[in-house]
């Protein structure tokens, strides 16, 4: 198995257990509010949004981000909405494939960004219903504190 396989297998993973019973607006407000915190401790100078249905619940710009973060956000958040799944996780299978994200899927690039950050809320025998995205750092990285957090949630 290749590097990128196994990448793409382990965010296949993440996909398959970071799955919610619920999100609601209090949730959102906990998760969220739990990210900022693990943030700050971090010093990490990112953009935390949480969306569903594409309503905004809970969004927190830290020191060090810039309005572009949220423009990064929009555009990784679209990538949700449209393939169902990670942002990070379209991006590698896109890349694996040698395919562009453009007219081709559909899609107008200047408006969706397969690129590291955006998390889908997966709700059990219902579906994707909404997004959980960072913007400020690498996009590797975005997606390690989304589902690093996404995790330490579900667990409690």
């Amino acid at each position: 198995m290749t590097d990128e396989s196994s990448l793409i297998a382990s965010l296949e993973a993440h996909e398959e257990q970071l799955v919610f019973t619920r999100f609601d607006n209090a949730d959102a407000w906990q998760l969220g509010s739990a990210m900022v915190a693990a943030a700050t401790e971090r010093k990490l100078p990112i953009t935390i949004d949480i969306r569903r249905h594409g309503h905004q619940l809970f969004h927190a710009a830290l020191p060090g981000t810039t309005a572009e973060n949220d423009s990064w956000i929009d555009r990784k958040v679209n990538v949700v909405n449209r393939f169902g799944a990670a942002s990070y996780l379209v991006g590698r299978r896109l890349a694996a494939t040698e395919t562009e994200l453009d007219e081709a899927l559909g899609v107008e690039p200047r408006l969706f960004a397969a690129h590291g950050g955006a998390f889908p809320i997966r709700i059990k025998d219902t579906g994707v219903v909404g997004t959980i995205t960072v913007s400020g750092l690498p996009q590797a990285d975005d997606h390690a504190f989304v589902v690093e957090l996404i995790g330490a949630f579900l667990a409690r």
